[in-house]
């Protein structure tokens, strides 16, 4: 099933939810993952608990089983944004309802709720609501505010983005400021989905942004000038700029490595 996020900035981007399969082959790797890890620190815990009274040994263990079941999978899903060693092999990653990168608050309530609904009920609670939500959300998900998509195979590339030949010359002549990163990454959204857009969203949204990235223009495009033809031609020539501006840096970069290399002041260097 194909689906639609809406990111903070308003543009719609697609996504695939992650079929069950997926999302069950993910976490089966998962599991087994932390089983081995629970297995080894339970080992080195048995080793440590040893010499320890019984309170101190229970203690222990309680912090160990914590640390697997909550500790290891928050830290994993907050240092990948969302993309476990299991959810890598099956292709999917955790996002927020609104397709961002989930944070530490998303990973730490799906793993305290994970507890209840895949340890303590060996994952028939988060089964049958996976199998009952339109997007395969667990009770964590539900939660958290949280899905999976599908990340391998549900990716199409953007068409580039083109010049319009007759802004060419505007945009030449133009001070473009450099834009904000969710405000480029807009644009370039809607330009490369324009044609799937309802019409009528399509113009809302074009002129929502355009009059957004006119703040970084100036002066403005000339009067008349269709909205994505403008977000069209900003984005291009920052484009060419950035790109120019990086060849003329790698070259001072090469340029001065060189003369880091040569030998030191009245030493010949050696002839090639």
């Amino acid at each position: 099933m194909q689906d639609e996020i809406l990111i903070g900035e308003g543009v719609v981007l697609d996504a695939r939810p992650a079929s069950f399969a997926s999302r069950l082959l993910g976490a089966l790797v998962d599991v087994l993952v932390l089983g081995v890890a629970g297995t080894v620190l339970m080992a080195l815990a048995g080793l440590v608990g040893f010499e320890l009274d019984p309170a101190a040994s229970a203690a222990l263990a309680i912090a160990m089983i914590v640390l697997v079941l909550v500790g290891i999978p928050t830290t994993v899903e907050t240092l990948t944004r969302g993309r476990s060693l299991g959810k890598l092999a099956a292709g999917i990653r955790i996002v927020r309802d609104d397709g961002g990168p989930v944070r530490f608050r998303h990973a730490v309530i799906r793993s305290l709720v994970g507890v209840g609904e895949l340890w303590f009920t060996f994952g028939s609670v988060a089964l049958i609501t996976s199998l009952v939500h339109p997007q395969g959300k667990r009770l964590g998900d539900l939660v958290a505010g949280t899905y999976a998509v599908r990340v391998r195979g549900g990716q199409r590339a953007l068409p580039p983005v083109h010049m319009p030949p007759h802004l060419a010359a505007w945009a030449r002549s133009a001070d473009i400021r450099r834009l904000p990163d969710g405000l480029a990454l807009s644009a370039r959204q809607l330009l490369g989905r324009a044609s799937s857009l309802h019409p009528a969203s399509r113009t809302r949204l074009g002129m929502q942004l355009a009059a957004e990235v006119e703040r970084y223009v100036a002066p403005g495009p000339p009067p008349g000038t269709h909205p994505e033809l403008f977000l069209a031609a900003v984005l291009a020539e920052r484009r060419d700029r950035e790109y120019a501006r990086a060849v003329v840096e790698a070259r001072r970069a090469e340029a001065e490595g060189a003369l880091v290399h040569r030998l030191p002041h009245a030493v010949p260097d050696p002839s090639n």
